[in-house]
């Protein structure tokens, strides 16, 4: 994936760009985990994520948040994470202005700060949410949730329980006009090692299923 430049609330965004040719193709934004933790836009997910969303005729971007890589500040916790991603989602409409599908995908602390984005931002069509760390952090601003979307968590995850990622989706599921498919993965960790054909797998078939009834809507 080329490497583009995002001017950022603290300065540059280091990001990772794949256009799709059509006019009118969805657009997905990929949202990397806990930047203290490691986490980049490198992160094996990730990419895993941005090839999934490239494949099925998205324009796809990736970036590191604030302090990650070559992007300019330090890491904020949050807010200013989600500001860098708000800047990415409009650096992606503003190079895809006629596409009408929105994703918005995250791993672990991206996906807690891929559903507050969600929230702000009624253009997302849907979510992508790997791991979300339901056990600690504070998902109740999703009341209600906008979008439909799914969650997909390791059984066998030793850092988030997968017993609070099923209670979360089963909370949003239990909204009016949500749907929130969810996928527990046996003998699965919180990296998915040696999973991912298995994760690619189950969010490939996902987004093929829901881009049709999101394009039947359009």
């Amino acid at each position: 994936m080329p490497e583009v430049i995002i001017n950022g609330p603290v300065g540059r965004i280091e990001a990772r760009y794949q256009h799709n040719n059509n006019d009118e193709s969805p657009v997905a934004l990929i949202l990397h985990p806990h930047p203290q933790y490691g986490g980049s836009m490198h992160n094996k997910v990730i990419y895993a994520l941005s090839q999934i969303f490239i494949k099925h005729d998205c324009s796809t971007l990736r970036f590191n948040f604030r302090g990650v890589g070559r992007s300019h500040g330090a890491h904020d916790g949050a807010e200013g994470e989600l500001c860098d991603a708000a800047a990415a989602l409009d650096w992606l409409q503003t190079h895809n202005p006629n596409s009408q599908i929105c994703w918005v995908c995250g791993f672990s602390f991206g996906a807690w700060i891929g559903m507050q984005l969600l929230m702000r931002r009624p253009e997302i069509s849907g979510f992508v949410s790997v791991s979300p760390p339901a056990d600690q952090y504070d998902f109740h601003f999703l009341a209600p949730c906008p979008s439909s979307g799914i969650i997909i968590h390791g059984k066998d995850d030793a850092i988030i329980s997968e017993t609070s990622a099923a209670k979360l989706a089963q909370k949003i599921n239990a909204q009016r006009n949500i749907e929130v498919a969810y996928k527990a993965v046996q003998g699965c960790d919180h990296f998915f090692t040696g999973k991912h054909d298995e994760l690619t797998d189950i969010i490939s078939r996902y987004v093929k299923e829901r881009s049709k009834q999101l394009q039947n809507a359009a």
